[in-house]
Formats: C-alpha cells, sequence, structure tokens
C-alpha cells in the first residue's frame, strides 16, 4: 500500500517555522512573498524526519516503475489528498514508460475523473501524442458542459497539424457540442471548405455567441464570411461586446464595419464607466 504524505502540509509547516527564524532578514512580508522560490528550494533539500531523513526534493526519485509511481499518483486522489508536484516530476522524469501507463488509465472506465485530469495534464506536459484519438473520440458525443473533454481538447490543440486530418475524418460523427469544440482546434488550419461552412453556419445559428464563432472566422481568413458578418454588425439586437469581436472579424477579412452607437446598452455603459 501506498503512502500518501500531505507535502502541501509539511511545506506550510517549513514556512510556519523558517518565518519566525528569518523575520530579520526581510523588510516586509512583501519581501518574504518575492523570496519564495528560495525558501522552497530551502525545503526541498532539507532532511525531513517525515521521511527518515530523505530530503523532499530526493524522495520521489527513489522510485522508478511506472506502475508503482501512476497507481501512485492514483491513490492520492482516491484518499482526496493533493498530488505532490514532486511525483508528477518523477513520472515525466521515467518518460516513456510512464506515458503508456497514464494511456491505460484515461481507458480506464472505473478510475476516477481527478485522477483522470491529472493524467492528461502529465501528459501533456511530456507533450505526449499518444492519447491523440482517444481524445477525439471523447469529443464526439461530449456535453457542451465537460471538463474532461475540455481538458483532453487543450492537449489536442497543443499537438500541432498531426490531429487535423484524424479530426477532419470524423467531424461528420460528433454532435454539435462535440463538432463546436472540435472547430476550437481546426480555425487554427485554415483552407478546408467544411471547416469553413461548419464556422459559418454556428455563427449564423448561434446568435447568443457571435464573438466566438466570429473569432474562428476570422482564424479562417475566408471573406466569403464577410456578408454574414456585416448583417450581424447591423443587429440592432446585438450586444457591444459581440459587434466588437464581429468588427474585428470584418476588419480581419478586409471589409470596412458599420459605425454603430452603443449608448444606452449596458456593456458598452459598463466598460466607459471601468476605463
Amino acid at each position: 500500500m501506498f503512502e500518501c504524505i500531505n507535502f502541501d502540509d509539511h511545506l506550510a509547516d517549513f514556512i510556519a517555522a523558517w518565518t519566525p527564524a528569518h523575520r530579520n532578514e526581510y523588510r516586509n512580508f512583501d519581501a518574504m512573498e518575492a523570496d519564495m522560490p528560495r525558501i522552497y528550494m530551502e525545503f526541498l533539500n532539507t532532511s525531513a524526519p517525515w521521511l527518515q531523513g530523505i530530503t523532499p526534493g530526493a524522495y520521489f526519485t527513489q522510485f522508478e516503475d511506472p506502475k508503482d509511481l501512476v497507481d501512485w499518483m492514483c491513490e492520492y486522489t482516491r484518499r482526496g489528498v493533493p498530488i505532490p508536484d514532486l511525483l508528477l516530476e518523477q513520472i515525466q522524469a521515467v518518460g516513456k514508460p510512464c506515458e503508456k501507463r497514464l494511456v491505460a488509465l484515461l481507458k480506464d472506465e472505473e478510475m476516477n475523473n481527478e485522477a483522470k485530469m491529472t493524467a492528461i495534464g502529465v501528459l501533456r506536459a511530456m507533450e505526449s501524442t499518444q492519447p491523440k484519438m482517444l481524445y477525439i473520440s471523447w469529443q464526439l458525443e461530449r456535453e457542451a458542459e465537460d471538463e474532461l473533454a475540455e481538458n483532453a481538447l487543450d492537449s489536442l490543440k497543443n499537438m500541432g497539424k498531426s490531429v487535423v486530418q484524424p479530426i477532419l475524418e470524423v467531424l461528420p460523427k460528433a454532435n454539435e457540442a462535440g463538432q463546436e469544440a472540435l472547430l476550437d482546434v481546426l480555425a487554427e488550419y485554415p483552407g478546408n471548405e467544411s471547416v469553413f461552412q461548419l464556422a459559418l453556419r454556428l455563427f449564423r445559428k448561434h446568435t447568443d455567441r457571435r464573438a466566438l464563432f466570429a473569432g474562428y472566422l476570422a482564424k479562417l481568413g475566408d471573406d466569403r464570411a464577410l456578408k454574414a458578418l456585416m448583417e450581424a454588425a447591423n443587429d440592432p439586437q446585438m450586444g457591444y461586446i459581440d459587434y466588437l469581436e464581429v468588427r474585428n472579424a470584418i476588419e480581419a477579412l478586409g471589409g470596412t464595419a458599420p459605425e454603430r452607437d452603443f449608448e444606452g446598452d449596458a456593456e458598452y455603459e459598463a466598460l466607459q464607466g471601468a476605463q
């Protein structure tokens, strides 16, 4: 059974002991706050009785078995104890063997979401592309609010152009929430007709989220979107924030947006008051 030591609590104890002993070294609290990285390094390199004399910085480096390390991470989530960054750093340091284990964890339907969210973050830090197809599959039947799929989507965006063709192949099978999510990736790679038509359709359909889809149309760089954007810019029901994004898209595509008077618009007044 893995021992799930709360490193955060021990760090807090270390700082609590450090503060009175070193108070005279600092002009004020802000000066001590600025020195926190050095204090943390002291913590990492100080022999700890609660680790049988091993320093916190060296503790997890003793372990290299990928199954043990990843299972240990999962045990932390099961017990509700904060996962030490030092454990996650060791998983990354071990590299490929842990990468395979983390992907297997993501496929485990019995695994809790916190462990999966953590695994996605570690794989992203490792710049892994192994879970690419898994992450894409999660988008196909997703809900609009889905933290696991959203986290995976962030990783897809970091994987570069290698994700484009696999996404295009399954895009027609995705539900609307999935298509919207995948559009966030595809908008970075203009030139595909189906992607442009999707962005245009969603812009016209979702008048409450014009700012989002106008941004995608601007990235796609196809001036055929100007007609729809100009129509939206002239819509008297559109608020100031959406207008700004639509105007930016029009200008990015080489057009000139109509001037509008937003006196009395709540968004406009709020922004003017904040300036």
